[in-house]
């Protein structure tokens, strides 16, 4: 330990070293270039004096009598400036040296972070194991101080997870392709050590494969900087994780290469380890990568307000603040308010969950975040058609108040039921787990305490008024409930032959199941003149 830390010491006092001698280099050179350009405008300057001296003695010996004016010019560059061009690069060299010198100071400071924290959670779980009565008698003397010298992050395993994306923008008038890259490198216990958002050059000529394999490129840069050795990579793209394991070769040349680097910083590795991961376990990794596209979207613009952020809405074009944007959660993908709200309120007109406008993305909208620009209201009917959406058909149960209908499931309903009646199974009692009230599953009905199911039935024999009247409704109008979900179903056209939404088959006429795509009663399965105005309507 010792000997390391010597010649860490060593190594550190030979950089030093090295960057002195570098500045006084970079310091000579300037004040010498600078000696040059005085030197070469003072010759300039004495050239022109002498040409003017002998200009005028000529004029004195053949005009003797005239009267001379000539005026001395100041020094001009008649050729190509060599010396400024160079003074220009030692100044950009000095300004990419400080920058590098800050970037490599920064990751000095994650390495040093990172060998604490794996260095105290190391202690942490040796004194987890440390036997209790043992550490009623020596805990106060446990410790284990951080040496900076010592290096803990080349032991552990670390996680990297990449992300690359190609996205086409709009930025004003303009369509523009842009790229980004999401890096976020996590400890073994998912805790995040480091993350990184790039932009992508050349995105414009960029497939999304290739975008990924560059996120790998700038991943696996960023663990070698930290001096990791251990790693397990993590993509969610499958061809790239193709790529990355040999299994798949690219087809193009540029591709290629980049895939032959991503092999060569492998090799830099003592364990590395590829992963496909699932697109919800990188949704933050993902969102780095559209944080880098956004900040190449958006420009400054002052108001009275001071400087703000605009950006393009790729919907109606216009030019809004950037916290006037909406962004979808999962895909990341921004709109401006006013269109997202027009967009959703259309899907519930129709009766549809709404999804992310942009072209070919699927991601669902989420029901929290549409309360930024959604009536309250409009918000609970979402949220009602989500669930909806998501409970069966046959397992769907409602609260027989008119003045609540909340749609339940049968086990959400039974499972809330249960915590204060523990007979709720057998009995057909269920809580509504909105108003809070009893009714029966069974009888569809507010709960009858003092009777069964059956003498219930006997004592109203007749149904509810509303019941009456859509039962009298479906009978004029020939309409058939599936005796499975209790829907109420209309056959607009076609065969007799119904399937039901909860997947139940029957036949509309009689009501008999359908068994194995085949009827079990005699009924014709079609009218002639029902199909011909079915197939008019269609016309």
């Amino acid at each position: 330990m010792e000997n390391h830390s010597r010649d860490k010491g060593k190594a550190t006092q030979t950089d030093n070293d090295d960057k002195d001698d570098l500045q006084s280099a970079v310091t000579l050179q300037r004040h010498l270039l600078m000696e040059a350009k005085t030197l070469d405008s003072d010759l300039d300057f004495a050239f022109q004096l002498q040409m003017q001296e002998a200009f005028s003695a000529s004029l004195s010996v053949h005009h003797p009598s005239s009267s001379l004016d000539v005026t001395l010019s100041p020094p001009s560059d008649m050729g190509f400036d060599y010396v400024t061009l160079m003074l220009q690069d030692i100044e950009r060299f000095e300004m990419e040296r400080k920058d590098r010198e800050e970037s490599e100071e920064e990751m000095r400071r994650f390495r040093n972070d990172l060998n604490r924290s794996i260095c105290d959670q190391n202690f942490a779980r040796f004194i987890m194991n440390v036997p209790e009565q043992e550490w009623n008698n020596y805990g106060d003397n446990y410790e284990r101080p951080y040496d900076g010298n010592v290096v803990e992050a080349q032991n552990e395993g670390l996680r990297v997870y990449v992300k690359g994306l190609v996205s086409e923008e709009r930025i004003r008038e303009m369509k523009v392709t842009v790229g980004g890259v999401g890096v976020a490198i996590c400890d073994f216990w998912n805790n995040l050590v480091l993350e990184l958002r790039k932009k992508l050059d050349g995105a414009e000529f960029m497939t999304g494969e290739m975008a990924g394999v560059e996120a790998v490129i700038h991943g696996l840069n960023a663990a070698l900087s930290l001096d990791l050795k251990r790693v397990t990579l993590f993509v969610d793209d499958f061809l790239v994780y193709q790529f990355i394991t040999g299994r798949q070769q690219p087809g193009q040349s540029k591709l290629g290469t980049k895939v032959n680097e991503v092999s060569l910083l492998q090799k830099r590795f003592t364990y590395f380890q590829p992963s496909f991961a699932a697109h919800n376990d990188m949704s933050f990794v993902f969102k780095l990568a559209r944080d880098a596209i956004v900040s190449q979207i958006t420009w400054p613009v002052e108001t009275s307000n001071g400087k703000r952020l605009k950006e393009t809405c790729m919907i109606c074009f216009e030019d809004t603040d950037a916290t006037q944007m909406f962004t979808v959660d999962g895909c990341f993908h921004r709109y401006c308010f006013s269109c997202m709200k027009q967009h959703v309120e259309v899907k519930l007109l129709n009766a549809m969950v709404a999804s992310c406008p942009h072209e070919g993305c699927n991601t669902e909208v989420t029901i929290d975040s549409c309360g930024k620009f959604l009536d309250p209201k409009l918000v609970e009917i979402m949220s009602n058609r989500k669930k909806e959406a998501s409970i069966a058909v046959s397992e769907k149960v409602y609260c027989a108040f008119p003045r609540c209908s909340a749609l339940m499931s049968k086990s959400e309903v039974l499972q809330y039921t249960r915590t204060v009646m523990l007979v709720a199974e057998q009995s057909g009692a269920r809580k509504c787990v909105k108003c809070h009230r009893f009714f029966c599953i069974y009888c569809k009905v507010p709960w009858h305490f003092d009777m069964t199911c059956i003498d219930y039935k006997r004592s109203n024999p007749h149904p509810a008024r509303e019941d009456a009247m859509l039962n009298t409704l479906a009978t004029k109008k020939r309409w058939r409930e599936c005796i499975k979900c209790k829907h109420v179903i209309e056959l607009a056209g076609g065969c007799y032959h119904i399937t039901c939404r909860c997947g139940f088959e029957f036949c509309y006429t009689c009501g008999a199941e359908w068994r194995n795509k085949k009827p079990t009663c005699s009924c014709p399965i079609w009218d002639e003149p029902n199909i011909i105005h079915n197939r008019q309507r269609r016309q």
